[in-house]
């Protein structure tokens, strides 16, 4: 006779005492099937595109809500900004031109240190909320508002 898988048996039953990996509360995945770790990671995986996409895809769980609010607005509003620095560095004299593109470099170079900082925050922390370094006081009452919107 084989042993059985680890985990709750088929149909759905969990037996007494059984812990999920990684303390999830058992039986509660958000849409679609995902644990809210995963849906927190994927929701910074391609910024604002996969943050949008988890912001109505987690919509059963307040925090893969959250995470997708946050990708959102932080990536997003980045993305937004360094494009109207390139599109306004393109119309500045020689002397303005240079430090346009400094500043679009750094903003690029901020945005990919955060990026890395947010999938590990969110693997970290098994989905748990956090605000992001410098902008995090910023931006949180605004992911909050967009989470709680979606329903």
């Amino acid at each position: 006779m084989q042993n059985p898988p680890p985990g709750p048996p088929p149909g759905g039953g969990e037996p007494p005492n059984y812990q999920p990996p990684s303390g999830q509360q058992p039986g509660y995945q958000a849409a679609g099937g995902i644990d809210k770790k995963t849906g927190a990671i994927l929701s910074y995986v391609l910024g604002w595109v996969t943050g949008i996409i988890f912001l109505f895809v987690g919509k059963n769980d307040p925090d893969v809500k959250y995470h997708g609010a946050q990708s959102l607005i932080f990536f997003g509003g980045l993305t937004v900004i360094i494009w109207v620095l390139g599109i306004l560095r393109s119309f500045m004299p020689l002397g303005l031109w240079g430090l346009f593109g400094f500043v679009q470099f750094l903003l690029s170079l901020y945005g990919f240190v955060m990026w890395i900082v947010c999938l590990l925050k969110a693997n970290g922390g098994g989905g748990a909320r956090f605000q992001i370094p410098l902008v995090g006081g910023f931006l949180t009452p605004y992911a909050e508002q967009i989470a709680n919107a979606v329903g």
